[in-house]
């Protein structure tokens, strides 16, 4: 095994695969009110969904979840999928469409390299929705590796975007 190796720096996380336990309450979340499009569907077991037309960014199936419970919080399992929004004005007019909604945000922060909302599905899994400031803003210490934070997010700040 070589100790050295990295992985590509091109690499990226294609898609998301959730178990869910009602495919068409998970449909009004991520499709309905995040904005996502099906791609397939595997009848009343599965579907796909993505942003732009991509295969899938987002599986959803039933096939050993239906009607289950959520999984409990203190269990291993995935924390959260996040989800990546072109620019700030982006994510500000998600905010938007959530807060008028009265979808429950679980929190909002601002981590330095980047500002994101959290909410759970209707599963329980909890999702990010976040956007990158540019990298020559990330803040860095001294030696230059990151200096990230979790700050609260200025929500009025965020909004302005929507006016710009």
């Amino acid at each position: 095994m070589n100790e050295n190796y990295k992985i590509p720096a091109q690499t990226r996380i294609g898609h998301v695969h959730l178990k869910v336990a009602d495919l068409e309450r998970s449909l009004a979340f991520y499709r309905d009110l995040l904005g996502f499009e099906v791609t397939m569907r595997f009848g009343s077991q599965a579907a796909f969904i993505s942003a732009g037309g991509y295969h899938h960014h987002i599986g959803l199936n039933t096939w050993h979840s239906k009607d289950l419970p959520p999984a409990p919080i203190h269990s291993v399992g995935l924390y959260h999928t996040a989800i990546v929004y072109p620019t700030r004005k982006d994510l500000a007019l998600i905010y938007n469409r959530i807060q008028k909604s009265h979808y429950p945000l679980t929190g909002a922060s601002d981590h330095g390299v980047s500002e994101a909302l959290y909410l759970d599905d209707p599963d329980g899994n909890g999702v990010e929705l976040y956007w990158d400031r540019p990298k020559e803003l990330w803040p860095t210490k001294i030696d230059g590796s990151l200096d990230m934070f979790t700050n609260a997010l200025d929500i009025d700040d965020l909004l302005r975007e929507i006016e710009r």
